[in-house]
């Protein structure tokens, strides 16, 4: 075969290497194989990416050359910073780390073989590098754009093997608060073939991916032990099933936690609307963040197959998203992508991890639910932005956080007028301040005008939701749903429920607002069926769902069943003292009238005005059946609530309403 011609030419040289490969090597040959190999793909896509081109890929180094000095820097330290991630969530200690030189100098490829005084020099700076950083000669130095977002810290004069001048070499590293340039496209690139050399070593590595060790995480698989099916805490459901845990707040500012857990309950939300999944809802997934926990143990408790985890990276305006997806009976890694982009690419980006999502699960969507997948909630970053920050106050339900959310999801509205999720988020709020009376004089009255501020804040839930049902989402139907069962709309608040619950299958919230107005519509059996499915849905936020679940047990006269769903969601929601009510009511046909008084005690010092009337007590229980207000009330009489006259005469009065059947 004839020789390559000798051929020259002046570039930008990047050699790549493991550093102490032998040691690693040591400790588990084909897995750090395994390891390097994948590190190495991961290295050339990035170059790729950034308009580099691979000449050279052996064993544990790499060899690659650019047109510009900018996009050699920044494709190594994008890949570093991804590169240090992924290696810190393994679970033991083989983690490849790569040092990176960068030069400026000639190639020569002759004989099918890469040489020159460029790639030498490259490879002898890189040999100054730190594992997991960048070394460039002063060349390169003077050859970066003196805007780019690069701390390079003066290493002074370096003598090397094979040079007779000392050289200037420089430590190159990603500026405080800033982030890594994305790629910029260059339409006029043409393709360059590639080295036979370098065709060899992707041959090789397609075999390695045949092989089935192709993915980084896929390398991972004997450290993720497969869960056993029977020891799950509940049986598989019957389609895909899937948990998402927080995702890791990667950013150099801590006070961007609020942005990693909105992107995570935004990606719940969009694949909790998927009919074709099962998927854990936010406040179980949640008590894992923060943990160390194993995709095994996740899947364990929760009782899916699936467990999906990610990091989420926000500089400025920047964002990147690495997510993995898991199957927890295998062990086994499905995909792992990373998704970088602006603030104004944030719903792209997500709308890409729920197609992936859908797709690696094999899941079909309906008309409707392809539609909604590409929908985004506001298409106003800022909007976005001030909603989060509401967002994460709101989930803690506590007054003062209520008040301190208000102002921040006012903005998103000022914003973006058209905000659905805004709007329902506030009608919401002020509902739930009304109902558990517990948030209502801070929102709407700090001077504590006690009636007036209840009232107000009644109003306020409703005034919210009529900007909200403009552009219905999900929780704005569920809002609907409860407004509409107090004003004794009881077919308009079973509606309601069951708009919800098609908009978003999966959540908790759809299921809890059904079982609340089946109860009060007089089928407690069939509300017992929507109180579990929430439960499974929010298996470690069971309280609400207790709740309903007790007093459906209650109204079908199961007495022992209703003390202990109801004294379960107490104890883990001490706050809601409404439920002593039924919780008395329950006493009473135990015969325990000690601990029915009690708890009618307990509600009466709770009131927010006190007055002996039976209506300060039932009128939370808008039942349309009059058997079910008769065996209700009938049983807060004798817990010691004022007396059968007045019982009777609220019942006549809600019969003139000609809502009582």
């Amino acid at each position: 075969m004839a020789k390559d011609r000798l051929s020259g030419k002046l570039a930008v040289i990047l050699h790549a290497d493991i550093a102490g490969s032998t040691a690693l090597v040591q400790q588990d040959e084909q897995l750090a194989h395994e390891r390097i190999q994948d590190a190495f793909r991961r290295f050339s896509e990035t170059i790729e990416k950034y308009q580099g081109r691979i000449l050279e890929l052996r064993g544990d180094a790499l060899l690659a050359k650019f047109e510009r000095a900018s996009d050699a820097v920044a494709a190594t330290l994008a890949f570093q910073a991804d590169h240090t991630y992924l290696i810190s969530r393994l679970k033991d200690a083989l983690r490849p780390t790569i040092r990176v030189g960068i030069a400026m100098g000639e190639v020569v490829i002759a004989d099918n073989t890469v040489t020159g005084s460029g790639v030498v020099l490259a490879q002898r700076i890189e040999q100054l590098a730190d594992p997991g950083g960048v070394c460039i000669t002063a060349a390169l130095y003077e050859a970066l754009p003196k805007r780019m977002p690069f701390d390079l810290e003066n290493l002074g004069e370096q003598v090397l093997k094979g040079f007779d001048e000392p050289v200037r070499v420089y430590r190159a590293e990603l500026s405080a608060g800033q982030s890594v340039p994305v790629p910029q496209q260059d339409n006029q690139r043409e393709a360059t073939p590639k080295t036979p050399k370098l065709i060899a070593a992707i041959i090789v590595i397609t075999l390695v991916i045949a092989g089935g060790t192709a993915y980084w995480f896929k390398t991972q698989v004997r450290q993720e032990e497969p869960v056993s099916v029977t020891s799950m805490a509940y049986p598989l459901p019957d389609k895909p099933s899937i948990a998402v845990l927080p995702f890791t707040n990667m950013s150099d500012d801590a006070q961007q936690e609020y942005f990693a857990d909105g992107m995570t309950e935004d990606l719940i939300t969009d694949i909790s609307k998927v009919s074709g999944l099962f998927v854990i809802a936010r406040n179980s997934v949640f008590t894992y963040k923060g943990k160390a926990v194993k995709v095994r143990q996740v899947a364990e408790e929760l009782g899916v197959r699936y467990v999906m985890e990610g990091s989420v990276r926000r500089v400025g305006n920047q964002v990147r998203i690495n997510a993995q997806l898991i199957d927890a009976t295998t062990g086994g890694h499905i995909w792992a992508e990373r998704y970088d982009g602006s603030l104004d690419d944030v719903f792209s980006m997500q709308d890409k991890i729920t197609q992936s999502i859908v797709t690696a699960l094999s899941v079909t969507l309906t008309g409707r639910e392809q539609g909604s997948l590409v929908q985004a909630k506001t298409n106003k970053p800022e909007a976005y932005d001030a909603f989060l920050r509401g967002w994460q106050l709101y989930r803690r339900y506590t007054p003062e956080d209520f008040v301190k959310a208000i102002p921040h999801f006012k903005r998103a509205v000022e914003i973006d007028p058209d905000y659905g999720q805004a709007w329902a988020t506030l009608a919401s709020l002020y509902w739930i301040s009304y109902q558990k009376s517990y948030a209502w004089t801070l929102i709407v009255n700090p001077n504590r005008d006690n009636a007036s501020s209840w009232l107000q804040t009644r109003l306020k839930a409703s005034e919210y939701l009529e900007q909200a049902m403009k552009y219905p989402t999900p929780l704005a139907h569920q809002v609907e749903s409860q407004l509409a069962w107090d004003y004794r709309q009881f077919d308009k608040a079973l509606s309601e429920a069951e708009q919800a619950i098609k908009l978003d299958p999966n959540d908790p919230e759809g299921h809890l607002a059904m079982a609340w107005a089946l109860v009060f519509a007089g089928r407690a059996t069939e509300a017992i069926a929507s109180a579990e499915s929430g439960m499974q849905l929010d298996p470690y936020s069971p309280a609400p769902h207790l709740y309903v679940l007790g007093i459906a047990r209650l109204m079908m006269r199961q007495y022992v069943q209703a003390e202990v769903a109801l004294n379960r969601s107490f104890g883990l929601d001490q706050e809601n003292k409404n439920l002593l009510l039924p919780l008395s009511v329950t006493y009473v046909h135990l015969d325990k009238l000690e601990e029915a008084r009690d708890a009618i005690k307990q509600f009466s010092d709770f009131l927010i005005y006190y007055s002996p009337k039976i209506e300060n007590y039932i009128e939370w229980w808008p039942f349309k059946r009059e058997v079910d207000i008769r065996f209700f009330g009938s049983g807060l009489v004798r817990a010691g609530v004022c007396c059968e006259e007045q019982l009777e005469a609220y019942i006549g009065r809600v019969r003139q309403g000609g809502t009582l059947e």
